[in-house]
């Protein structure tokens, strides 16, 4: 599928390697590892004079190639900041988040979410498209996605919305409460984007589709209702986009069912 990808055993066993050579060439002090994530490898570390930081390492997959640049556009701004980056090996050093807990184990979650998102929409001149994003999403959904009920909805979304979108911004595809963390700088910073350019009403997707916010149909139509009025966008876009991308990263090969209720609910309240 077009979704987000894993990290493969052959990438996982580079890492002490990769940690060592770039702690050295950036003067870190390498120190506990952070949980294991779907994507990447994150591990604290301090800069030469102590400033905490956090060393991420990504595979070199198309998700993660514009991170880096995501964050410089962003420049702290509701999201945490690049201290440096190292293309090469697909390495960034980040701001280091305190205390680090998930915006998923608060109850006020939509809230600072609908908070956030203007905050990063930035310019998304640079950076690839929706449009190209959802003519690989179609390919995957028509060959993979088993479901004729959602394979056809998301199919019809993605034949409409990518030509008729509006303003093109940069949108963060997978902001949800496990992407966003409590700071000190600020309440909430959110992190590791997957950017895209693209109009504002596919940033919603995730949110929409967030479980730790509430997983049954009316909070679903609730979110979406809610996002769309206090953001002033368009509701059936909204819908649109959240039934293509979710069939489009959960529908296929890896098939997440709890996603595809949030899809049927959808369909039935479009």
């Amino acid at each position: 599928m077009a979704g987000p990808t894993y990290q493969s055993a052959e990438w996982l066993a580079g890492v002490p390697a990769l940690v060592a050579d770039v702690a050295t060439s950036w003067g870190l002090t390498i120190g506990e590892p952070y949980p294991s994530g779907a994507v990447g490898y994150t591990v604290r570390a301090e800069l030469p004079d102590g400033t905490p930081a956090v060393l991420k390492l990504s595979p070199r997959e198309r998700e993660s190639l514009q991170e880096a640049d995501a964050l410089e556009r962003w420049d702290g701004d509701g999201a945490v900041r690049l201290l440096a980056r190292d293309d090469d090996r697909n390495a960034m050093l980040l701001e280091r988040c305190e205390p680090g807990t998930f915006l998923s184990s608060s109850d006020h979650g939509l809230d600072v979410l609908i908070s956030l998102l203007p905050r990063l929409w930035k310019s998304g001149a640079g950076f690839a498209t929706l449009a190209d994003e959802a003519a690989l999403w179609t390919v995957d959904v028509a060959r993979d996605v088993q479901d004729a009920t959602v394979r056809d909805a998301a199919l019809h979304y993605l034949d409409v919305l990518p030509s008729t979108q509006g303003e093109q911004v940069l949108v963060h595809m997978d902001l949800h409460g496990g992407n966003v963390l409590a700071a000190q700088r600020e309440p909430w910073l959110a992190i590791d984007p997957k950017p895209l350019q693209g109009e504002r009403e596919l940033g919603l997707s995730p949110i929409i589709r967030s479980m730790e916010l509430g997983h049954s149909r009316r909070e679903v139509v609730y979110r979406l209702d809610r996002l769309t009025a206090e953001l002033g966008l368009d509701r059936e876009r909204a819908l649109g986009w959240t039934v293509a991308q979710t069939v489009a990263w959960s529908g296929g090969r890896h098939r997440y069912e709890p996603h595809m209720q949030v899809v049927r609910w959808l369909l039935e309240a479009a």
